[in-house]
Order: C-alpha cells, then sequence, then structure tokens
C-alpha cells in the first residue's frame, strides 16, 4: 500500500554574497589589504583612488534599440547605479569614524643568513677529513630551531647509512658532536635542557658559583629542576648564599640558544591594530584604522565600452557576449564597494559597543574593572548575530592608552561574589595574579591559601578554580615559584 506524505522543511541558506560579507568581516586589517589588492587584480571594472569628476559623462540611456532588447539580455543597465555614489564615495566622507595610518605596509622579513648557514660557517673553519664533515654537517641539518637535536645518536647513525651512505657508529658520532658543540651561540647542538645548561657553563670563567653550578646540574639535576632547594643544600653542605650564587649563574643561561640568533629566517609580522581608542577630555573616542576605508569607484573604461555599445549601428553577437560581461564585471565592482561599506559600519558599531561596555576599563585601564562580558551582550545590543561579534572580536586588535589589545580579551564570563554582585572572572584572574606577585617568594602560596585569600576578598571560589585561573595565567604551582 503506498502512502503519501507531505513534509514541509524550514530552512535557511546564505547567499555567495553574505558569505563573502562574513569573510571580510573576519580579515584583520593587513590581510583585508591583500583581500582587496585581490579583488583589484581580478575584477578590470573595479579600480582603487579616487575617480575624477568628468563634466562631460553621458548617463548611459537605457532605452536601447530592438536589436538589444531582442536578445533579453538580463535587464537594463543603468550606469548611474554603478557611478552616482563612486565620484567621492559617501564612506570616505565619515571621517571622524577612520584614522589616518602612516605604518609601514609591508611585512618585514629578518634579513641575514639562515641558523644552519651560520652553523655551517663556522663548522668548515675546522679541520675534519670528508667523511668527518659529512657527519657533522648532517648533525647540523638534524638541529631543529630551538639549537637541539632531538634524536638519538643510535638512530641517527641508522639515518647515516640508509640516506648518506655513511657507515660510522655512535662512537664516532659523539666525537663529531663534541665539534658540533663548540660552535656558537654557546648550547648549541644539545641533546638535553641539562646539556645545554651544561656547555654553557663550561664555557665560563671558572668560579665557586659556576663550579656548583656544574655540579648541580650533573649530580642534582631533578632536585634543581624541582626546586627542592633543602636537599640540595644539605646534599653539596652548602650555604643558602652560595646555592643562591649558584643558581643565579644558571638562571642567566639561554635555554633555547637557536632562538637567540637573529639570522633565523622566519617572518617577523607586526600587530597593525584595527581601532584606536583615545581618552579626550575624559571622554573616549573611537577610530578604525584608514587602512580599512579604501577609495574605490568603478572603472570609467568599462562604462566608456557600454556608451560604445549604445552608439553602435550594428551590434553583433560578439558584442552583445561583451556586454554581459561588462555587466557581471560591474555588478561584482558594485557589491564589493558594497560589502566593504557594511564591512566598515559592522566593524565600527560592534567596537563602538564594546567600548561603552567596557567605558571604565578604557577609561582607568585597571583589568579589575572589566565587565563580565559574553558575544551575546553586544550582538542584542547592536542587534546583529553572535557569529558576527565573534569574527569581530577574535581576530581585530585595538590600540588604547594602555597598549595594543586582542578584543576578544575583553570578553569573560561572570561570577557572583559575596555581597551577589556579578563580577568578571577577569578581574578575579587579575587579583589572583596580584596576590602571587606581592607572596612572599620563600614561602609561596599554595592554591589553598591563595582560595582564602581570594574568599577573605570577597570572591568565594573553589582551590580546583584558582588552579585553573594560575595555569590560565601561565604562572606554576608553589613549589616551582620558590626563591631562596
Amino acid at each position: 500500500m503506498l502512502k503519501q506524505q507531505l513534509n514541509f522543511k524550514l530552512s535557511q541558506k546564505l547567499s555567495p554574497q553574505q558569505i563573502q560579507l562574513m569573510k571580510l568581516i573576519q580579515l584583520p586589517t593587513q590581510a583585508f589589504e591583500q583581500r582587496v589588492k585581490q579583488e583589484l587584480e581580478e575584477n578590470p571594472a573595479l579600480d582603487s583612488g579616487k575617480e575624477e569628476v568628468r563634466d562631460d559623462f553621458e548617463e548611459f540611456d537605457n532605452s536601447a534599440d530592438e536589436d538589444y532588447d531582442s536578445e533579453k539580455i538580463e535587464a537594463e543597465i543603468d550606469v548611474d547605479d554603478y557611478l552616482s555614489d563612486d565620484e567621492i564615495p559617501s564612506y570616505r566622507l565619515n571621517t571622524n569614524n577612520y584614522s589616518a595610518d602612516d605604518e609601514e605596509r609591508q611585512i618585514p622579513y629578518a634579513g641575514g643568513t639562515s641558523f644552519t648557514q651560520h652553523l655551517m660557517s663556522q663548522l668548515h673553519t675546522y679541520r675534519l677529513n670528508d667523511e668527518q664533515m659529512e657527519i657533522a654537517e648532517f648533525l647540523i641539518g638534524s638541529i631543529d630551531e630551538s639549537g637541539y637535536i632531538r634524536r638519538d645518536l643510535v638512530d641517527l647513525v641508522d639515518d647515516l647509512a640508509f640516506t648518506q651512505n655513511i657507515y660510522t657508529s655512535e662512537e664516532e658520532v659523539t666525537k663529531i658532536l663534541k665539534v658540533v658543540q663548540n660552535l656558537d651561540p654557546a648550547g648549541v647542538g644539545a641533546r638535553s635542557l641539562e646539556e645545554c645548561l651544561l656547555i654553557q657553563l663550561r664555557r665560563k670563567d671558572e668560579t665557586a658559583a659556576v663550579s656548583l653550578a656544574i655540579d648541580i646540574l650533573e649530580d642534582a639535576f631533578d632536585h634543581f629542576s624541582k626546586k627542592h632547594y633543602t636537599k640540595l643544600l644539605s646534599k653539596f653542605d652548602i650555604s643558602e648564599d652560595e646555592l643562591r650564587d649558584a643558581i643565579e649563574e644558571i638562571e642567566h643561561l639561554n635555554p633555547k640558544p637557536g632562538g637567540s640568533y637573529a639570522g633565523n629566517t622566519k617572518i617577523v609580522e607586526h600587530v597593525i591594530p584595527d581601532f584606536t581608542i583615545k581618552i579626550n577630555d575624559g571622554e573616549l573616542e573611537l577610530t578604525l584604522n584608514g587602512r580599512n576605508a579604501p577609495e574605490m569607484h568603478v572603472s570609467r573604461e568599462y562604462t566608456n565600452m557600454l556608451k560604445g555599445y549604445k552608439a553602435s549601428k550594428e551590434k553583433s553577437k560578439s558584442q552583445k557576449d561583451a556586454v554581459m560581461f561588462i555587466k557581471q564585471k560591474l555588478d561584482a565592482a558594485k557589491w564589493f564597494i558594497e560589502a566593504i561599506k557594511q564591512r566598515q559600519q559592522t566593524l565600527y558599531v560592534t567596537m563602538s559597543s564594546i567600548m561603552n561596555y567596557q567605558k571604565e576599563y578604557f577609561l582607568t585601564g585597571d583589568e579589575r574593572n572589566l565587565r563580565p562580558m559574553i558575544l551575546k551582550d553586544i550582538a542584542d545590543e547592536i542587534e546583529m548575530d553572535v557569529s558576527t561579534v565573534s569574527r569581530v572580536a577574535n581576530s581585530k586588535y585595538v590600540d588604547t592608552p594602555y597598549g595594543t589589545k586582542l578584543i576578544k580579551e575583553f570578553f569573560s564570563e561572570s561570577m557572583t561574589n559575596d555581597q551577589g554582585e556579578e563580577v568578571s572572572t577577569r578581574e578575579i584572574k587579575k587579583i589572583l595574579e596580584i596576590t602571587i606577585q606581592e607572596e612572599d617568594k620563600r614561602k609561596p602560596l599554595t592554591d589553598d591559601k591563595l582560595a582564602k585569600i581570594l574568599k577573605d576578598k570577597g570572591y568565594p571560589i573553589a582551590r580546583r578554580t584558582v588552579a585553573k585561573y594560575r595555569e590560565q595565567l601561565d604562572l606554576p604551582v608553589a613549589r616551582l615559584r620558590k626563591e631562596i
């Protein structure tokens, strides 16, 4: 038996233009500039810079002849629709919302030779036979960006045999490794943090503190790394002053010798603030980086092509195809200019709402004045979707009197204090951070004691929550914060 059933399903789909607009909103200033550049390259109907106003411009007449109409080309093209607002785009007139920007627009690259080349150039000053030189070069090639060799020597011996056709022993590789570890910066080629620090110490002038530091790393590295200072004092039968001097020697060493080399060929990218907030006569002023408001207009050359088509008496199929192509490009250009305008309005309205919501913080710079704020708070206020606010907050920076901040850092959950008031978790983290900074480092506070202090200050949170916040602040446990 056949059964017929009718189902209704309601679904909402975003148009390609809406999806593209969402992508534009998500882009920070520098990436947005690249996107504009890409669009200019791909769409010849779009031009950058201010359009020169010409008095001899004739509006294209939509009353094309019968030949034009008979082909039923999608829609009549009103060039005025494309150009009327583009002589001086309206969104460039709102100068209060945009700031001048004189920053360097190119991403700077680190110059000089690479870290590997730096090591190779030193290696070639040593007298080694051909096989030893190949092994040494292979070892240098195995050094990571921090300056370490992370693989076991037995594995390197196998690799030498399989990839370089060099059959050697662990003893020989160890011997060559000592040569590599003589290179600068000191500590390079180490296989562990302990070995890295020892290499550096052994290059120092021999003093009582340096000798003790070497002994500590060689014979009691575990006690040192866990800050078991009482055990170190007992093991080496030394005074607190002697231990303090030895630890100071170790703390001045570089645990990542590769990272300190300025010639590492990595891209150095500067954060470009998308917004600026200033305080003027006690009031907050918000500006959007001017680089987010490029001057764009529809190409004059393309409109002239349309006028040429209108003036032509004979209209061939190829000409009509060209008109369709031109209309497609003009539509895309007009949409892109409108999308830029919508993007700017969305960014400005969203950041303005965030600024006003966190007014006390932006006036004082005190993180304890940050109000609890979630994406929905701002979305409801500006009547936009939560996902739109998220796109603005997650990838944009604002230059404030207190430094350049990632906007999403102003968002935080809330909790209730002992007065029944909602406070930001950021406020609690700041108080926790200050409490740890001001503690007696000889007797650092445990998480239990920190929880009690916060409770006494009016923030009743559990020990496990204190531990979570402390980890989020990248602060170690009490034992590892201990000093002598």
